[in-house]
């Protein structure tokens, strides 16, 4: 093999494994012209309007209803559409909208049950939102009901469609990492999660997410996603949880806590430390996994291998694409990176062109159109959200609550 042609393998290899630029919008785009498939969207607040926005990327997807119980948020997301037809209910959509091929529910969490067992009964495909449900009876009610049906159901865990988290957790189940050392995630964002209305009972409705009644706080909302990233890449769920909580910056009468902190067991004695809170923005939002080869730190559009100095080298290395943090060096996940190599745009910045949500509800549309595997199905979806109702649980009273086994089987 001649020095070219070596370099050039080592290149696609490194394109293969670790280095990478960002992704030309044309890779991992996807479009369903041919299918043409109509939806709906059912709840028109923050998220349903994230979905309308990533769905008006998609070619080929025509939104052709949307539902939300409060008029003036139905009203403000038709005026985002273009000939999509309102609805004040979930009767009255699945009765006036014709032909659906499928549905994404962006209620309120403790309503995601009712919604989307509708949606089933009516041979609806459902995409719903995470975590599934606010109680783990309703979850797993749900999650039987979609079992059963022949309905396609994936819920909206979007780690497990995110191009760059697929080629980490390749690196994750690979040597390069070895044995699981501990893991740190953490959401900072700061923001209050209020919603000001000046009608007492909208403001009730429309800031659900304050409600102790009815919401899981940062550990479920928040939390569901992140413990599910790192379940999926282990393929293990924590064993128990322990966890703390308190208002640091919004004093304005709300009882849920707008800090915490978690502490989650696995089996073989590996702890993830997980941090949330609403009074600070620093550091946003990650995931990272000690290994004892290699740390994986993944942050939605990005991820990076750092890689410990004993660690054995494979060759790729020295093409790969590295970033200075501090005083570490992180090499570049990048999926695509075998094409990008071929197309000669290898070192095109860095980062996914569009958000991780977008890769989710474009690979729901491929399980409804094309038949493609549910990326997370209705039995991970319930699993990961038994732990975020757990980690609630901690935080809510400040004790320990085991997850047991039992807790995770729907049977």
């Amino acid at each position: 093999m001649t020095d070219t042609d070596r370099r050039s393998f080592l290149t696609r290899s490194a394109g293969a494994l670790a280095g990478l630029s960002i992704l030309p919008s044309d890779i991992f785009a996807f479009d369903f012209r041919s299918a043409g498939p109509r939806v709906a969207i059912i709840g028109a607040g923050r998220q349903g309007r994230a979905i309308m926005g990533e769905l008006g990327k998609t070619e080929g997807v025509e939104i052709v209803a949307l539902c939300d119980v409060d008029e003036r948020r139905l009203q403000a997301g038709l005026r985002r559409t273009s000939n999509a037809q309102g609805f004040g209910s979930v009767v009255e959509l699945l009765e006036g909208a014709g032909a659906l091929d499928a549905v994404f529910i962006a209620t309120p969490t403790h309503t995601h049950r009712q919604v989307a067992q509708a949606c089933i009964a009516a041979g609806v495909n459902v995409y719903c939102e995470a975590p599934m449900e606010a109680t783990i009876e309703d979850a797993a009610a749900l999650a039987r009901a979609a079992r059963s049906s022949g309905a396609i159901f994936q819920v909206g865990l979007d780690a497990r469609s995110n191009p760059v988290y697929q080629l980490a957790r390749s690196f994750f189940r690979s040597d390069a990492v070895r044995d699981l050392v501990s893991v740190h995630a953490q959401h900072h964002r700061k923001t209050s999660w209020r919603t000001p209305a000046s009608d007492p009972a909208r403001e009730k409705a429309l800031n659900w997410v304050l409600d102790p009644q009815v919401s899981l706080g940062l550990p479920g909302e928040w939390g569901t996603h992140q413990f599910d990233t790192v379940c999926w890449f282990t393929g293990r769920y924590p064993v128990s949880v322990r966890g703390t909580g308190s208002i640091r910056l919004h004093n304005d009468g709300r009882e849920l806590a707008d800090t915490i902190q978690c502490s989650l067991l696995f089996d073989r004695g590996e702890a993830m430390s997980y941090n949330a809170t609403l009074a600070n923005s620093y550091g946003g939002r990650f995931e990272t996994l000690f290994g004892t080869n290699a740390a994986i730190k993944l942050a939605g559009t990005h991820a990076w291998m750092f890689k410990e100095a004993d660690a054995p080298t494979q060759g790729w290395e020295v093409y790969a694409n590295r970033q200075q943090f501090h005083n570490d060096e992180g090499i570049t996940l990048i999926a695509g990176a075998t094409k990008l190599a071929e197309q000669g745009k290898l070192q095109e910045g860095v980062g996914l062109p569009h958000p991780p949500l977008y890769y989710a509800l474009g690979d729901f549309l491929k399980s409804v159109t094309e038949g493609a595997e549910v990326v997370c199905t209705a039995d991970e979806g319930y699993r990961s959200t038994v732990v975020g109702i757990c980690a609630a649980r901690a935080v809510r009273t400040g004790e320990e609550v085991t997850i047991d086994d039992s807790l995770l089987s729907l049977g």
